[in-house]
């Protein structure tokens, strides 16, 4: 930190007092030699570092800018890109280091920050030159290492990634974010058992660490292994109640009973990840627009369960009052889904090499007056777009079945069951409330015309079919002893199960077997096409449904091929969704208000096929003429929503919670 020749006594001592990391004498030294000299180069360097360390990045920009542009010393250019990148100025930075590598090519920690500012402006490729320029300096360095193997995870070459992840891990064995990266890497590769061996890695060295709890659990129920499930779930809720702990709100979906704690994980987890908020892009402008502009943005307009929900929404839009674009951030699959979401709109935008920012400045560039966001906290979800306000309203559907915890989305569209009103305080957002239920549905979706046999699914010719095709990590202990004791009443009976993954598949009959259950009598259906999936409904008997962690989609599923669902209504969105799709195709009955009684249902329709026969009836009847697939209504619904939104903006008012009047006719 020393200059390269004499200083006088007083700047000598400032950069002893950085040495000592005695930033507050060195920041006095500095002032006192420019209030002697106010353009010296090297008092100006000694009070910008001083400000640095102290994270005064705002404060140390001005001395740094000088120094830089008037005389720059090595390390210089990326204390100041340091500065930038904490103030959210990634251009600034980018500028700045380069010129920084320029003049100091093996500067390892600049071409490092650089790669970090590149990332942050979702520049994955050119970050990750940055990287490996920094691993080719020093092949031991540990954050270059790391951030080559984050920058590979982050474009999904996890194989490629581990190897210098696990470099990490050889040089520093105890550092316990080695372990936790490593972990990530091996669960976006599936390979549950070693994720969870590096997050409990990581656990052990540091108790407390961020998202690695939770990460261990997401593993743990993503295969149903359970021994130390309710010991790492008591840990989690303890450290949520405390709030010592931030976690994927996603997670604590999946296993929380409780709203309050959503909220606060939500809540804690936007301001980790969006720590710095931008300068809003929409100002008040009113925009003189003949149709209100709907913008959907999701990372999902491809082959998945939000695209199969939402396309015949999109389509059926009514165009002399909306125009409608999608904002795309996810793979292009080159389906017959993503043909049809791009026909669907008017416009279909892809911004997957666009970051944050510039994704934001072409939907204010759009002059969308409602931005929906159907991600949230899901898989590939970039709030940070909307974090930049590109619209005058903000919405967050369907997606994520909870609050976002952002206070730049104005309202979450629900339902009275979802959602009750007592719930409200719960969420961030203002709660609008569609008449039927909350999740659209697209009553063109095409059940294959296949003759399904029993045989042909695997499943034995005589005896009681239950059934649940949720993902594996909604199943869990409490749920599964009811079902095993079900399998265990109904003789000759079978569970019908998803099978997504072979590590899953082994738990489960583990788990069967340890309550005196055959495992052969659980039986696992492979992953087929859509058409295919919603015709094998035909031979179940009854879809189970899971707790806290309700089917979503896949209840939809099972009610469109005409297979009853029963339920358990829990404590959250989450928990209730199967029973607000239930209420709205006329089947409350099948609704439950705890799990005794739930199990007490299951054994009844299980032991009276008049009485099943009765709801596989009423089903039939009901799917065309109850509100769940009619995707008019629905749509009709939502615009109403849309519509008040926009005119509650347009009046220079705040957003407000409402409902959508069931006769609204947009």
């Amino acid at each position: 930190m020393t200059s390269e020749s004499p200083l006088p006594r007083g700047l000598s001592e400032g950069w002893k007092a950085v040495d000592r990391d005695d930033f507050h004498s060195a920041e006095r030294i500095a002032r006192s030699a420019l209030r002697e000299d106010s353009s010296d180069p090297e008092a100006l360097r000694l009070l910008g570092d001083s400000l640095f360390y102290q994270h005064r990045f705002a404060e140390a920009l001005a001395p740094l800018e000088e120094v830089f542009h008037r005389a720059p010393k090595r390390g210089t250019g990326h204390r100041l890109g340091y500065c930038y990148f904490a103030l959210g100025r990634f251009g600034d930075a980018e500028s700045v280091l380069r010129r920084e590598v320029e003049l100091h090519p093996d500067l390892v920690n600049a071409h490092n920050l650089l790669g970090i500012v590149l990332i942050r402006q979702s520049r994955h490729a050119e970050a990750l030159s940055a990287f490996r320029r920094a691993v080719a300096i020093d092949p031991r360095s540990l954050e270059a290492n790391t951030n080559l193997g984050n920058a590979l995870v982050e474009l999904g070459r996890h194989e490629e990634a581990i190897a210098f992840l696990e470099k990490v891990v050889e040089l520093k064995p105890g550092l316990a974010e080695a372990r936790y990266n490593l972990g990530v890497a091996f669960h976006n590769l599936r390979q549950h058992d070693k994720a969870i061996a590096g997050f409990r890695d990581a656990l052990e060295l540091a108790p407390e660490m961020t998202y690695a709890l939770g990460n261990l659990i997401r593993n743990e129920i993503a295969i149903c292994r359970w021994a130390d499930l309710d010991e790492h779930l008591r840990a989690l809720h303890e450290r949520l109640d405390r709030r010592t702990t931030i976690e994927d709100p996603f997670t604590v979906v999946a296993v929380s009973n409780s709203p309050q704690e959503q909220r606060s994980c939500a809540e804690a987890y936007v301001k980790d990840k969006l720590p710095v908020r931008p300068q809003p892009l929409w100002q008040g402008t009113r925009y003189r627009h003949e149709k209100i502009r709907l913008a959907y943005l999701s990372a999902d307009f491809h082959e998945h369960a939000t695209a199969f929900l939402i396309a015949g929404l999109l389509e059926r839009h009514d165009r002399s009052r909306f125009e409608v674009f999608a904002i795309s951030f996810g793979p292009d699959d080159r389906s017959d889904s993503r043909r049809r979401l791009v026909r669907g709109v008017d416009r279909f935008i892809d911004v997957g090499s666009h970051d944050d920012a510039q994704a934001a400045q072409l939907v204010r560039g759009l002059e969308a007056d409602v931005a929906i966001d159907l991600k949230a906290h899901t898989h590939g979800a970039r709030l940070g777009i909307l974090a930049h306000r590109p619209a005058p309203v903000q919405v967050s559907y369907l997606g994520f079945p909870g609050t976002s915890g952002a206070d730049f989305i104005d309202y979450v569209v629900a339902d009275r069951f979802v959602l009750p009103e007592a719930h409200q305080r719960f969420y961030s957002e203002k709660v609008v409330y569609l008449p039927d239920t909350y999740q659209v549905n697209d009553a063109e979706r095409r059940i294959a015309d296949l003759p399904v046999t029993r045989a042909g699914a695997g499943l034995p010719q005589q005896g009681f079919v239950f059934c649940c095709f949720n993902n594996n990590f909604k199943i869990t202990p409490q749920v599964f002893d009811i079902w095993m004791r079900l399998l265990g009443k109904t003789p000759g009976s079978v569970l019908w199960l998803l099978d997504n993954s072979s590590r899953a598949r082994q738990n489960l009959w583990h788990e069967a077997r340890a309550r005196g259950v055959a495992p052969e009598r659980l039986i696992f259906a492979p992953r087929v096409a859509l058409g295919e999936h919603l015709a094998r409904h035909r031979v179940a008997d009854l879809f189970l449904d899971t707790l806290p962690c309700n089917a979503h989609t896949t209840a939809s599923d099972a009610l469109w091929a005409g297979l009853p669902v029963l339920t358990c209504a829990g404590g959250t969105f989450a928990g209730r969704v199967a029973g607000s799709l239930l209420r709205a195709v006329g089947l409350p009955e099948l609704v439950t208000e705890d799990l005794t009684a739930y199990e007490a249902l299951a054994l009844e329709l299980a032991r009276d096929a008049q009485r099943l026969g009765a709801l596989r009836s009423t089903l039939a009847r009901n799917r065309s003429t109850h509100p769940l697939f009619d995707t008019d209504r629905f749509r009709r619904h939502i615009e109403s929503a849309y519509a008040t939104m926009w005119e509650i903006s347009r009046r220079g008012e705040q957003p407000r919670a409402f409902a959508v009047d069931p006769a609204a006719q947009t």
